[in-house]
């Protein structure tokens, strides 16, 4: 049994039998469970739902303009299927859940986001700047304005990896409070342990739920950035 209900977010699995570094071990399926089709006969199920979530991903990709820069779009449909990975790997007991630590999730959005500010003020940086300033906006407006958007630019990773952080965390720690509550009732009354039992069963599912939506909106978020940059 977990010491607390912010035990899952230890590096370790030290409760476990096998002491193995989590981090290593989600690597190493991941690798396995991407493994592409042209090794077997037939596609499976699983690189069918691999190519809905990268048709998906470019769908979504081909409505802005990172579509224009090369690349990019191959890197955050990578980052997507990682994404749906790892949150639902942080949903198994005595998992490193990795993607509801902030350090983790500001690895994923700082670097793409800086790739796209820099790529964009190399290539034409009159038209990035002209861009810190809406049209129509009055004169004397102008100097806050571009402070103003100037700032909203820089904070939007942080932003970004909050909101992904947040979700995931909050997700398992209501999901360690009903198994704490669960366990504390199992010899007590019958009707409470099923009442728990179904609210665990149902917030699980709508936990699943909540780890795609926000592997898609993380990388959705990552996609309209790229709306600012100069091609």
């Amino acid at each position: 049994m977990m010491m607390d209900i912010f035990s899952s977010f230890d590096p370790y699995v030290t409760n476990s039998a096998f002491p193995l570094n989590s981090m290593f071990m989600t690597t190493n399926l991941f690798i396995l469970l991407t493994i592409q089709s042209t090794f077997w006969l037939a596609s499976s199920r699983k690189d069918s739902y691999i190519t809905t979530c990268t048709s998906l991903m470019f769908t979504q990709l081909s409505r802005t303009n990172m579509i224009h820069i090369k690349g990019l779009n191959l890197l955050v449909t990578t980052l997507f299927l990682t994404l749906i990975f790892t949150n639902l790997l942080g949903l198994t007991p005595y998992m490193f859940s990795t993607s509801s630590h902030l350090i983790m999730t500001l690895n994923m959005g700082l670097p793409i986001w800086l790739t796209m500010i820099l790529s964009s003020f190399s290539l034409s940086m009159k038209k990035s700047i002209a861009h810190l300033l809406p049209d129509g906006a009055p004169n004397w407006l102008n100097p806050f304005l571009v402070i103003i958007e100037t700032t909203s630019i820089m904070v939007r990773p942080l932003t970004l990896s909050f909101r992904l952080a947040a979700n995931m965390s909050a997700g398992h720690i209501v999901l360690g409070l009903v198994g704490i509550y669960l366990a504390s009732a199992w010899f007590n009354s019958i009707y409470s342990i099923l009442l728990l039992t179904l609210t665990s069963t149902l917030y699980t599912l709508f936990e699943v739920a909540i780890c795609l939506i926000q592997a898609y909106i993380f990388c959705l978020l990552l996609t309209l950035y790229s709306d600012d940059h100069s091609h």
